[in-house]
């Protein structure tokens, strides 16, 4: 399996990409990679030196920045580091692609260099959301389209599903829609029409989800449009943040005092990784026809690693995208795909 990663997104490129990327094949044997990137600045890390003969530089010269109109850049840079990843999979040669550069650029260069598949109206981006209970959630849309009608978002709750199943283990998932209640009449026009919609056409609909209790394990998917899912997602991120934030700082007052308890720091240990969102390296373009997948802009070593090992690897391997082809000709959906 052969994946292209962009070695020149992301606030920490090229090293901490290289270095998750060396540890990914090392973890995985039948792992291929291909740095895209400015060669010199790639073969500088680590002295120079990349130990492994299943990765591969291919040279590009230019670099998307964050700052940069999305729609116009990828265009207009066709040598750059992205446009040429994208291209790679386009051609064939590659399986997957993995960024941590701009979103909007990526998949702006999704749509145009790697289409939809047929039958998908619109992308979405699809996220694992951590678990305190033992489960993980999917929750698409976090970001692709601010807006989405309800036949669209019948076709997220579909590809959402796929995903449940085939990756995270979920035989017949549970798929909820986000919204402000769980009664059948609660939310804006758009979300009670895709409930009327779900109730009718989708098998495992559970109704209704409030945020509060995405982490509680009542749905195996969570259905939105990328506005409430991006607030949710950026809402989760600093909350996060800032609890560790204080309890590293209170931690750290009671070390002073030798008054911390020696059980405190596992549990610590353990509550970090339960809620490290570097655990599934980042989110999917879900809908394209190629594997894409977008890593964090300040993703480092280890989200690297975990989006080509967790995400790409068994996207690849279990063929998500021929799956939701396949699936997506079943009568429940042809009859409400509705125009672009």
């Amino acid at each position: 399996m052969r994946i292209a990663v962009d070695a020149m997104g992301g606030d920490y490129a090229p090293a901490e990409i290289i270095n998750g990327v060396l540890t990914a094949v090392e973890m995985v044997e039948e792992l291929e990679i291909l740095l895209v990137g400015r060669a010199e600045q790639i073969k500088s890390v680590n002295g120079g030196k990349i130990n492994s003969p299943r990765v591969d530089i291919i040279h590009a010269d230019e670099i998307i920045g964050n700052d940069e109109d999305p729609g116009l850049t990828i265009r207009r840079k066709r040598k750059s580091s992205m446009v040429a990843a994208l291209q790679l999979v386009r051609q064939g040669r590659a399986d997957a692609v993995v960024s941590c550069g701009s979103t909007g650029a990526l998949m702006a260069g999704g749509l145009l260099f790697l289409g939809r598949i047929s039958g998908i109206r619109r992308p979405a981006l699809l996220t694992v959301m951590p678990a305190l209970r033992g489960e993980m959630t999917v929750m698409l849309d976090v970001g692709a389209n601010m807006d989405a009608r309800p036949e669209q978002m019948l076709q997220y709750a579909l590809m959402g599903s796929i995903y449940a199943r085939e990756i995270l283990g979920k035989a017949t998932p549970r798929v909820a829609l986000l919204n402000v209640g769980v009664e059948e009449n609660k939310g804006n026009h758009q979300v009670r029409n895709a409930y009327r919609l779900f109730q009718r056409k989708l098998p495992g609909f559970v109704g209704n989800l409030e945020a509060r209790e995405i982490f509680r394990n009542m749905a195996d998917v969570v259905i939105c449009d990328g506005f409430a899912g991006n607030v949710m997602l950026k809402a989760m991120e600093g909350i996060t943040r800032e609890i560790f934030f204080y309890l590293r700082t209170q931690i750290e007052g009671n070390l002073q005092e030798g008054v911390v308890s020696p059980l405190l720091s596992p549990l610590m240990q353990k509550l970090r990784a339960d809620l490290d969102e570097a655990e599934y390296g980042g989110a999917l373009l879900i809908g394209v026809n190629g594997v894409c997948i977008k890593c964090h802009g300040a993703s480092r070593r280890k989200a690297v690693t975990q989006a080509l090992i967790r995400q790409a690897y068994p996207l690849v391997q279990r063929e998500i995208n021929k799956k939701i082809e396949l699936e997506l000709a079943g009568e429940w959906h042809n009859e409400e795909a509705g125009d672009e």
